[in-house]
């Protein structure tokens, strides 16, 4: 699942870096990142994370009989639901776009606003697509198929690339006025994204057809478990909804700190989620089917407060190492992955504040959805919606005061500290459900972790010091292989059992 995550995020850097080639930081971007985050709501609330932990410990349970008919069956009811579901809200979308972005952009000048609106009719039938999507990465995990899945975003990347250098190519030389030609290439992107999300699917159709026997379509409440996942899943687009409603609270926000604020947030948003699907998805969805069978077991809280442990071990292994590289490194990260065309220097001081803020949530930002999990995984969606909900009030309050004073960079000092205390809530609701999960050992391995970050940063740092006159790019990389030699030397030598397994993985040999 990792492999497919990184061949996604890598075509997706390169889509970003070509994005901010063209696009900048600028009114076209900030239209751009704004329309986009409308119709992922959707996407989100009816796919991915929702339907993941509501169908699939349903769809397992069922395919562990050997009569296959009544999981096929439930395959087919779920995805013309789904289907049906999407297109209804997508049209509504699309005739309510103005109402829609006058709502959540509503800091942006009139030319944002329907250059925002233009965008967000053309994308809003993505969100069906994608919602296809989500239910073949449903079957494929639960068949234990877990690279296609997240390596088919990949084709989504490219089809936007593609879609942006044609569109340069063939602009170049008209004549046009620049914010002519930026509003072209934005409904090239527009329309080369949803031609992406068509490849997404196609890729993955013919595997769930293999695996299924063919796909039975129907509209229908009647086969076995349906009623089972709509009622798992009804609390869970509650949740989610709240989780995007805290996005979406971002971007709100975001038009009211000026031209670039809401294209800020997007590019720091692109490097904080690296870390956060590379390890806390990859690790937490990889979790769930085997927390749905520990649920079930002989021993279930002590087999689950054992799985979820040591996903922790893992995530916070690749997270919190990230976390202290956004906090020390943010510009030169920022200068590696973006500075070039119209994104300046300028722009990378920002960002990199932006990202540095966001740091400091990362490992909670990471971990929430595997804490959630366990709660899921016991058929209980209740506790994380009641526990989002509270966080949700409490970042957007904290981001609102913060951004009079630090402006983007406030807004994700505010998510990031409240995405922590929820998960912080979450463990401790785990906590007294079915016992404490992180034990002393697990806190010193935490805390392991924790100073061999800092050790790296500090170096890190200084190396930045000595080479601030170079190119951004050849900063970048330098900068980063220290740190992560660093970081990955320290914790081999402190012996941690991750860091003998990437080595061990790494070499082929047993770690000295």
């Amino acid at each position: 699942m990792a492999a497919g995550i990184l061949v996604t995020r890598v075509l997706g850097y390169v889509r970003e870096r070509v994005f901010a080639h063209y696009f900048g930081n600028g009114a076209a971007a900030d239209a751009f990142r704004a329309a986009l985050r409308i119709p992922n709501a959707l996407r989100t609330l009816l796919g991915e994370g929702t339907l993941s932990a509501s169908f699939i410990p349903v769809y397992a349970a069922l395919n562990e009989r050997t009569d296959k008919r009544a999981a096929r069956a439930l395959a087919g009811a779920v995805l013309g639901l789904l289907l049906l579901a999407s297109a209804v809200l997508a049209l509504i979308g699309i005739a309510f776009a103005p109402t829609v972005t006058a709502l959540i952009a509503q800091g942006f000048d009139a030319p944002r606003r329907e250059l925002t609106t233009v965008l967000v009719r053309i994308l809003f039938p993505m969100s069906g697509l994608m919602v296809v999507s989500a239910w073949c990465l449903g079957i494929l995990n639960t068949h234990r198929r877990f690279f296609l899945p997240y390596a088919a975003p990949a084709l989504w990347n490219v089809a936007g690339i593609a879609a942006m250098m044609a569109a340069a190519s063939w602009l170049a030389g008209r004549g046009l006025p620049p914010d002519q030609q930026l509003y072209r290439m934005a409904l090239a992107l527009a329309w080369g994204t949803v031609l992406g999300s068509v490849l997404q699917i196609a890729i993955q159709l013919p595997s769930c057809w293999k695996l299924l026997g063919g796909i039975p379509l129907r509209v229908s409440f009647v086969p076995e478990g349906v009623r089972d996942v709509i009622v798992a899943w009804a609390p869970l687009v509650v949740g989610a909804g709240v989780a995007q409603l805290s996005g979406l609270v971002d971007t709100f926000l975001g038009s009211y700190t000026g031209e670039g604020g809401v294209a800020n947030l997007g590019y720091a948003q692109l490097v904080q989620q690296l870390p956060v699907s590379l390890f806390g998805v990859a690790i937490t969805a990889v979790s769930l089917p085997e927390l749905s069978r520990d649920a079930v077991g002989e021993t279930p809280h002590d087999q689950l407060r054992a799985r979820i442990a040591v996903a922790f071990r893992r995530i916070a292994f690749f997270v919190i190492p990230s976390a202290f590289a956004f906090a020390a490194l943010g510009p030169q990260i920022v200068g590696l992955l973006f500075q070039t065309g119209r994104f300046g220097a300028k722009d990378t001081v920002t960002v990199g504040g932006v990202l540095a803020a966001y740091g400091i949530g990362l490992l909670g930002t990471s971990t929430v959805r595997l804490f959630a999990s366990g709660f899921y995984a016991m058929r209980d969606t209740r506790t994380p919606v009641r526990i989002a909900s509270v966080s949700l009030m409490i970042s957007a309050l904290l981001s609102w005061l913060f951004m009079r004073r630090f402006g983007p960079a406030g807004i994700a000092l505010g998510s990031s500290i409240g995405q922590s205390f929820n998960t912080v809530l979450h463990l401790y609701d785990l906590d007294k459900r079915i016992g404490t999960i992180l034990q002393r050992a697990d806190w010193r391995t935490l805390g392991l972790v924790v100073g061999a970050g800092l050790i790296a940063a500090l170096l890190s740092m200084g190396a930045a010091h000595l080479v601030a006159a170079w190119r951004p790019m050849l900063q970048g990389l330098t900068v980063l292989g220290i740190f992560g030699v660093a970081y990955g030397a320290l914790t081999t030598a402190f012996r941690h059992p991750d860091a003998i397994r990437a080595w061990q993985s790494l070499t082929g040999s047993p770690a000295n």
